[in-house]
């Protein structure tokens, strides 16, 4: 159903430079860049992440409440993406770690300040 998830930038080239090395541990890689906009995808029907500057020229600011969550396959892959998002100067929100039962997620902010998860379903 999500196509794409879009977060703004004060920070464009710094922020490029994380997400590429950040979601290059997942397989992703830009399906679309410009000179204000970069989407990172695994293909083409799959749902994307990306940056901007924000059109009206304005600055970009976090949403309160509001979270981005990038799904994982397995709990190790949950461990290493939340670390690597550390070693690039993300902030931690929350180890990896059970959450509830099935749920295992470690929370971090980005460069910007927007909060995102990485996050596994595990069997019961």
């Amino acid at each position: 159903m999500i196509g794409y998830v879009t977060v703004g930038t004060n920070k464009f080239d710094e922020a490029a430079q994380f997400y590429d090395a950040l979601f290059s541990t997942i397989g992703a890689a830009r399906a679309y860049d410009t000179e204000t906009f970069i989407a990172w995808g695994t293909g083409p029907s799959a749902p994307a992440f990306s940056i901007t500057k924000p059109y009206d020229g304005g600055a970009a600011s976090v949403g309160n409440g509001v979270m981005i969550a990038i799904a994982m396959d397995t709990n190790e892959k949950v461990d290493a993406f939340h670390a690597k998002a550390l070693e690039l100067g993300a902030k931690d929100e929350g180890a990896p770690g059970p959450r509830v039962e099935t749920f295992y997620a470690g929370y971090f902010r980005d460069l910007d300040g927007n909060k995102l998860n990485a996050f596994c379903f595990t069997p019961e």
